[in-house]
């Protein structure tokens, strides 16, 4: 129950994180002055590393426990659907966000930025499954 606990707060953390950062957060890089964006840029990329770096590691090794060795009152598709999330958001923020983000430390480009806005709905929408999928999870502990 630990595991899935662990599981359950660093997914909810990183759902509400993506949410603000995808409504407000990312949409406001325009907003910055193009003569302090890249001093902006690079703030950015280096503070939101130490709030998200953690929960996200946390997340990937919890799933993947939870995946190999699932707890006997979670069927396996949740915890393999659940690492496969995981994934799919690793992937999207190394292939299509981190891109961005380097373009932007370089200085402001309107193409980047709404690239980088628009290909962040991928991980909205898989933290957003992956917290129903745990809160699902939690309740099939609860009823056992």
């Amino acid at each position: 129950m630990d595991v899935l606990l662990l599981q359950c707060v660093a997914t909810l953390f990183m759902t509400g994180t993506i949410w603000f950062v995808q409504i407000v957060h990312y949409p406001l890089f325009g907003k910055v002055g193009r003569q302090d964006y890249v001093v902006y840029q690079k703030a950015h990329a280096r503070l939101a590393g130490f709030v998200v770096g953690p929960p996200m590691i946390i997340e990937l090794g919890v799933s993947g426990w939870l995946a190999f060795s699932p707890p006997p009152f979670v069927p396996k598709w949740q915890t393999w659907t659940g690492l496969g999330l995981v994934i799919g958001i690793w992937l999207s923020t190394g292939l299509l966000q981190i891109p961005q983000h380097t373009t932007l430390g370089k200085g402001y480009d309107l193409k980047a930025h709404h690239a980088l806005v628009f290909s962040n709905w991928i991980r909205t929408v898989l933290w957003s499954l992956r917290a129903g999928l745990v809160l699902w999870m939690i309740r099939e502990f609860s009823q056992r």
